[in-house]
């Protein structure tokens, strides 16, 4: 067994599509990022890499390479879960930090969004708030936790 651990924060700009959980999500604003910035995937991802001891998601994917401008963040883990395929995934736990949009009422559907990718693995996604508090309250940015459990295939 392995744990992996991962965390990511974008900031919020105008002119972009937000994407969670490999999911378009509706909103005036969304996530800047060398790729499509979807924080819960880049967080899930370096989770991954983590449990596995295969580096972190900048080794991966340096946004100094022109190639991946712009690559969808489900793309990414898709090259992830081919190189850590020596491992089952035995549960995804992530938690979103958004002031907006609420996500509460689109964890079921991010989730279940998230498993797919994951070739059906077990996923929970929590949503809460920063309570005003920095970045992530000041209506900025979101950040995403992940854990990531593994077992030797």
């Amino acid at each position: 067994m392995a744990t992996g651990f991962g965390f990511d924060i974008h900031r919020l700009v105008a002119g972009r599509t937000l994407v969670i959980g490999g999911l378009k999500i509706d909103h005036p604003r969304g996530l800047e990022g060398h790729s499509d910035g979807d924080v819960l995937l880049h967080a899930v991802i370096d989770a991954l890499l983590g449990a596995a001891g295969k580096g972190d998601i900048g080794d991966r994917f340096p946004d100094s390479d022109p190639k991946f401008k712009g690559i969808a963040s489900a793309k990414m883990l898709a090259s992830v879960l081919h190189d850590v395929g020596d491992w089952r995934i035995v549960n995804v736990d992530v938690t979103l930090l958004a002031e907006e949009p609420k996500l509460g009422p689109r964890k079921r559907s991010i989730a279940a969004n998230v498993s797919k990718l994951l070739g059906g693995a077990p996923v929970n996604v929590k949503a809460k708030t920063a309570e005003g508090l920095g970045p992530v309250g000041n209506r900025e940015a979101i950040a995403c936790f992940a854990v990531v459990e593994l077992a030797k295939a």
